[in-house]
C-alpha cells in the first residue's frame, strides 16, 4: 500500500475531473442521459442517437437546438461552467435538466470527446476538443447544421480499473435503451431516433399537439408495446397548481420486476420514495403479492414548489408540501383503479364507448347477511332501468337450461334482437355454471368466464369495508398493557394525534418523553402484533401526515373473513343468482380481482373464438 505524502497539492484538472466523473459516468446509458439532456435543454426539436459496441465504442447524439456561441467554446467543456443558473436564487425555481456544469468535463476526461457546433444555419460551424493533461480546449473551424453534434469514443480508455468493471455489450445497451425511452416519453414534443450497430431501432415522431389522443397514443405504443396500451387505463387528476396524467397498467397486468414505472415530474424523470409509497399504496388492495404495477405518469407543479437538487443524478425531488403531493397522487389513482368494472373499459370494441352506468345502491344489510349469498332475494331489485327485458332474458335462459336439446327457437330470435338493438349489461347474462366454479356469460362482445368465487369474495370485501369505515372502531383493553420506546417527536404526535388514535381504537398514554404505554387496540386486530402496528403508524402519520398501515391490517382481516363467506367452488347456482352476482360485480368497485390479486373474470370476443375454430379461412 502506497503511503499518502504529507505535502498538499492541487490536483490536475484531468485528476479532479476523473474523479468528478465518479459521479457522473458510471457506464455509456450515464453518458448518454447527460447528452440527451443537454440537448432537450437546448430546444432541440429532433435528436438522433448513434450507438456502436454498446455505447463503449461510439456514442454521438446530434440535436438541431440553439447551438453554442464560438466565443463560449472554451468553457464548453470546463467544470462548474454553465448557461442555466448565474445566481442561487435560480435553484429555487430551476426548469432545466441539468445545471451543474460538470458533465462534459467529466465525460471528456475519460473518453475521446468531440463537440461540433453551429448557432445558425450557414452551415459554419466550430469544434472543440479538450486535450493534455491540463485537458485545455483546442476550437477549430468545423462545417454543421444548426445546433450540436457530441461525439464520444472509446468510455473509459485512459481508466482500465473503471472500464473493467462494464458487463457486456447486450447489457450496456439495455440500459442506455432504457435511458433513452425514458427521456423519449418525458419529451413527446421532440423526435427522437437510435441506431446500434448501424441498424435504426427506433424512430419517433413528436407529438405536436397534446390534445391528439392519436399520436400520444401511437407514440407510446412505439416505447412501451401495443400490450401496455391495451392493459391500462388513463389517468387524468387536476387540483389548485397541480396536474396528474398518463397511463396505469391494470393489476392484472403487473409484472415481476419494477421494470416498466415510469413517473415525471415537470418533465424530469425520478424515482422518488415520496412518489412510489403514493403508488403503492393505490395499488395496495388489487395487486397479486409480489407482483409490480406499470405505468407511465406525468406530474406538473409550480417549479419553485419542488427541489430537484436533492440528488446527485437527480432522481429524487423534494417537494415544499409532500404530504398534499403524496394525497393527490394516492387519491387521483385510488379513485381510477377502484372505478367499477375496470376490465370492461379494455373489452370494448375500438369504434364504441366504454359503457357507463350509475351502479345500483348496496343493499342495507350487514356483513353476515352478504356473506349468506341470498341472491334470490337480491335479484328481486330493479340493477338495471329496463327490468322487462332482464325478465325476459332470464326466462329464454331458463327455458333452455329446462331443456338444452330443443331451445325456443322464438324466445332465442327474439333475445338476439333486443341484445341487436339495445345496451346489453358489461357482464351480460348467465348461459350456465361449469363445473359448480365458473360462470358462463354472453355479452355484446362474445364470452364471459367468471370465477364466480372470487367475485363474491370482492363484492363481499368491499361492503365488510365500508362497514368498518362507519368509525369510531370498537376497541378492547389489552390484557397486559404494552409499552413502547419512542423518540421525542413521536411522543409529540401521538399526543396530537389523540382524537384520531381513538377513533381508531387505539389508546396510547404518554409515561416520559420518550415512552408511551398502548391499552387498547380494534377488537378486529386482536391477536396482531400490536406495539409493530402502531408504530409503523406512527411513522407514517409523521412522514406522509396519513396512516394506512391500520387500514391494511385491518383490511387482511376483513379479506379473510370475505374469504371465508363467499360462496364456494361446487355450490350450484341457478340463473337468477348467476345474474344477480353479474349485476353486484358490475356496481362493486375493483370486481375486477379478488383480494388477493387474481382476476376474477375475462372476456373471450367472438373474433377470438372465430380464431379458436379458424372460421373465415
Amino acid at each position: 500500500m502506497t503511503e499518502v505524502g504529507q505535502r498538499i497539492q492541487v490536483l490536475t484538472p484531468r485528476l479532479a475531473n476523473q474523479i468528478a466523473a465518479g459521479e457522473v459516468v458510471e457506464r455509456p446509458a450515464s453518458v448518454l442521459k447527460e447528452l440527451l439532456e443537454n440537448a432537450l435543454d437546448a430546444g432541440a426539436g429532433q435528436i438522433d442517437v448513434e450507438v456502436e459496441a454498446g455505447g463503449v465504442k461510439l456514442l454521438r447524439v446530434r440535436d438541431d437546438g440553439r447551438g453554442i456561441d464560438e466565443d463560449d467554446l472554451p468553457l464548453a467543456l470546463a467544470r462548474h461552467a454553465t448557461s442555466k443558473i448565474a445566481t442561487l436564487d435560480d435553484l429555487e425555481g430551476v426548469a432545466s435538466l441539468g445545471f451543474r456544469g460538470e458533465a462534459l468535463a467529466s465525460i471528456s476526461s475519460v473518453s475521446r470527446l468531440e463537440l461540433i457546433t453551429s448557432t445558425n444555419a450557414s452551415g459554419k460551424g466550430w469544434r472543440v476538443i479538450a486535450e493534455g493533461r491540463d485537458m485545455q480546449p483546442q476550437v477549430t473551424p468545423a462545417p454543421h447544421p444548426q445546433g450540436t453534434s457530441l461525439v464520444v469514443r472509446d468510455l473509459f480508455f485512459n481508466t482500465p480499473a473503471r472500464r473493467k468493471f462494464l458487463r457486456t455489450e447486450r447489457t450496456e445497451f439495455s440500459h442506455l435503451e432504457e435511458v433513452f425511452r425514458r427521456l423519449a416519453l418525458s419529451r413527446q414534443d421532440v423526435a427522437f431516433t437510435l441506431k446500434h450497430q448501424g441498424k435504426q431501432l427506433h424512430q419517433l415522431q413528436p407529438v405536436t399537439d397534446p390534445e391528439d389522443q392519436q399520436q400520444l397514443t401511437r407514440r407510446i405504443g412505439q416505447l412501451l408495446g401495443k400490450d401496455f396500451l391495451e392493459q391500462s387505463l388513463q389517468v387524468e387528476a387536476v387540483a389548485s397548481g397541480i396536474s396528474l396524467r398518463g397511463w396505469v397498467g391494470l393489476p392484472v397486468y403487473a409484472r415481476a420486476q419494477a421494470d416498466r414505472q415510469y413517473f415525471f415530474v415537470n418533465g424530469r424523470v425520478v424515482r422518488d420514495r415520496l412518489v412510489a409509497h403514493a403508488i403503492r399504496q393505490a395499488y395496495q388492495d388489487v395487486l397479486y403479492s409480489g407482483r409490480h404495477p406499470v405505468f407511465v405518469l406525468w406530474l406538473d407543479v409550480d417549479p419553485t414548489i419542488v427541489d430537484v437538487n436533492v440528488h446527485p443524478t437527480k432522481h429524487e425531488v423534494r417537494f415544499r408540501d409532500g404530504r398534499w403531493v403524496h394525497d393527490f397522487i394516492f387519491s387521483s389513482l385510488h379513485k381510477r383503479l377502484g372505478s367499477a368494472l375496470l376490465g370492461a373499459e379494455k373489452q370494448q370494441p375500438a369504434n364504441t364507448e366504454p359503457l357507463r352506468e350509475q351502479p345500483a345502491p348496496l343493499p342495507e344489510t350487514s356483513p353476515v347477511e352478504q356473506s349468506s349469498l341470498n341472491w334470490q332475494q337480491q335479484s328481486s331489485r330493479p340493477a338495471r332501468p329496463d327490468a322487462s327485458r332482464i325478465a325476459e332474458s332470464l326466462a329464454f335462459y331458463e327455458q333452455l337450461a329446462a331443456d338444452p336439446d330443443s331451445p325456443p327457437v322464438e324466445a332465442a330470435s327474439a333475445l338476439s334482437t333486443t341484445q341487436a338493438t339495445s345496451e346489453v349489461p358489461p357482464l351480460g347474462y348467465a348461459l350456465a355454471q361449469l363445473q359448480g366454479i365458473y360462470i358462463l356469460a354472453q355479452n355484446a362482445q362474445g364470452l364471459v368466464v367468471v370465477d364466480m368465487h372470487a367475485a363474491h369474495e370482492r363484492i363481499t370485501y368491499e361492503r365488510l369495508k365500508q362497514d368498518w369505515v362507519k368509525r369510531p372502531l370498537t376497541s378492547q383493553p389489552l390484557l397486559v398493557p404494552e409499552t413502547l420506546s419512542l423518540d421525542e417527536e413521536l411522543v409529540e404526535l401521538a399526543g396530537q394525534q389523540e382524537a384520531l388514535l381513538a377513533d381508531l381504537g387505539i389508546q396510547l398514554e404518554a409515561l416520559g418523553p420518550q415512552e408511551m404505554v398502548l391499552r387498547s387496540m380494534p377488537v378486529l386486530l386482536q391477536g396482531a402484533r400490536s406495539t409493530d402496528l402502531v408504530m409503523t403508524l406512527l411513522q407514517e402519520l409523521q412522514r406522509f401526515g396519513s396512516s394506512r398501515s391500520l387500514e391494511a391490517s385491518i383490511h387482511e382481516v376483513l379479506a379473510s373473513i370475505a374469504c371465508h363467506g363467499s360462496v364456494r367452488a361446487g355450490r350450484q347456482l341457478n340463473l337468477p343468482e348467476m345474474n344477480a352476482l353479474l349485476r353486484d360485480m358490475e356496481s362493486t368497485e375493483r370486481s375486477d380481482q379478488c383480494n388477493h390479486g387474481r382476476p376474477t373474470w375475462f372476456q373471450l370476443s367472438m373474433q377470438d373464438l372465430d380464431k379458436m375454430f379458424l372460421r373465415g379461412r
